[in-house]
């Protein structure tokens, strides 16, 4: 990795922490890794060496790398001139498909990011309650945007949370829109609504809470915030921008039965592209510009490059027998890990829930059921780091982060080869001792 170091002095000269992305540096090794290439299953650093990547683009590349069908969908764009700040064919008919695939998503609207779309869902919510408060859940992300961004990573707390800021930056003023709730906690969520419910413009969630270590919602919970949203004239909104397309074509929305008011779709859904999407209820869109008084516009919002290849994204998914082989594979995959762990005596396990996963070592391996976000504050972070730094060693690609995913670009030939990676790894932390 010698030459990954060269490239990184340069890049410092010039670029904050020598990245584009402040999440690009990888905590094991104290540094980011470079990549030369990247093609189905597999990323390759400056040196040739071949990785099996369990990163996936941290969820963009659900397809894997260079997937043939979006790699012809981009050219044919490229062959269309590279439109951008205009309407065709190809976003009416990508709209139609997300819609007759994702439950709440009758109208909605194409952007870039994830931090972008969670903004606009936000406003549309407040433009259409007239309420200002959302309500969001300790450990659940919604990007770096100044209406959303707390407790994503709070210290130890007792009862009820303190407004926590993300990032610095942000003004006092914001505090006033926004109340944080610990997740899976019907008391809490109830108690909140019952007292301040005229006030709530949305309950804002990751149904499924990857970032924070893939934290299933309890039977019955989706189903809570359901009806109380809607017995207090709230809104429902899931942020799906890393669930979508985890667990099959209609989201978390669509494998729970849980339909939300708004919602946001990103990450895997642009084939490796910068797409993001927000959208619901028609009426609720309804309220964005020209239709309404919610301002909503970009120039390089849905540009032909992403259009079309998400367009050759949902071709690809909805293939018969698509998630049948993904999730198999991915289970495959999550047993063996298991197996390894118990095999050596190591304590860690994996959660996981269709094609993204985390890992969890040290005491909170050994929890019956990890509720929410302070069920993993006692995770061994270091030890995961090295873990993560030693699997680089072995020839699999996990960046230091709590959520990694498989494509289904990967084999079962991939997955032995990442299994063997990981066990050599896991012996090479033992081996230097697990409090090194």
């Amino acid at each position: 990795m010698n030459r990954d170091v060269e490239h990184w002095s340069i890049a410092q000269e010039h670029l904050p922490g020598g990245v584009c992305a402040s999440a690009r540096v990888h905590k094991g090794l104290g540094r980011p890794v470079y990549f030369s290439r990247a093609a189905g299953s597999k990323v390759y650093g400056l040196d040739g060496r071949e990785y099996v990547d369990l990163c996936t683009s941290f969820g963009a590349s659900l397809l894997g790398h260079a997937h043939p069908a979006v790699t012809r969908a981009v050219r044919q764009a490229l062959e269309l001139g590279i439109l951008c700040a205009g309407e065709t064919e190809w976003h009416a008919r990508l709209a139609q498909t997300i819609a007759e695939n994702v439950s709440s998503m009758e109208m909605m609207r194409f952007a870039l990011s994830g931090t972008e779309t969670t903004a606009y869902a936000v406003k549309v919510a407040r433009e259409a309650t007239g309420r200002p408060l959302i309500v969001k859940f300790e450990g659940h992300f919604h990007g770096y945007n100044d209406a959303l961004a707390y407790n994503y990573w709070p210290a130890p707390a007792e009862g009820w949370p303190a407004l926590t800021p993300a990032m610095k930056g942000m003004t006092r003023s914001g505090q006033d829109g926004i109340a944080v709730l610990p997740f899976n906690d019907d008391e809490r969520i109830e108690e909140l609504m019952a007292h301040r419910g005229h006030e709530v413009a949305a309950v804002m969630l990751e149904p499924v809470n990857y970032n924070a270590g893939t934290i299933v919602p309890r039977p019955g919970y989706l189903e809570l915030l359901r009806r109380l949203t809607a017995e207090h004239g709230a809104l429902l909104i899931f942020d799906e921008i890393l669930s979508g397309f985890r667990t099959g074509p209609g989201c978390i929305q669509g494998t729970y039965g849980v339909t939300p008011d708004l919602c946001t779709l990103g990450k895997a859904i642009g084939g490796g592209l910068p797409l993001s999407v927000f959208g619901g209820r028609r009426g609720l869109m309804e309220h964005v510009a020209p239709l309404g008084k919610a301002q909503h516009s970009g120039t390089f919002n849905a540009g032909l490059l992403a259009i079309m290849a998400a367009g050759a994204f949902f071709e690809v998914i909805l293939e018969p027998g698509y998630y049948e082989g993904l999730l198999a594979r991915s289970q495959r995959f999550y047993a063996g890990v298991d197996e390894i762990m118990g095999r050596l005596g190591f304590q860690g396990r994996v959660q996981a829930l269709g094609a993204r996963f985390s890992f969890l070592f040290g005491p909170v391996a050994e929890k019956a059921s990890i509720k929410n976000y302070r069920d993993v504050m006692d995770n061994d972070w270091a030890l995961l780091d090295r873990f993560y730094a030693a699997c680089l060693d072995h020839g699999v690609y996990l960046h230091s982060m709590l959520h990694h995913g498989l494509s289904s670009a990967h084999t079962d030939d991939d997955i032995d080869r990442a299994l063997e990676g990981i066990e050599a790894a896991l012996r090479d932390v033992m081996a230097s001792g697990i409090n090194a």
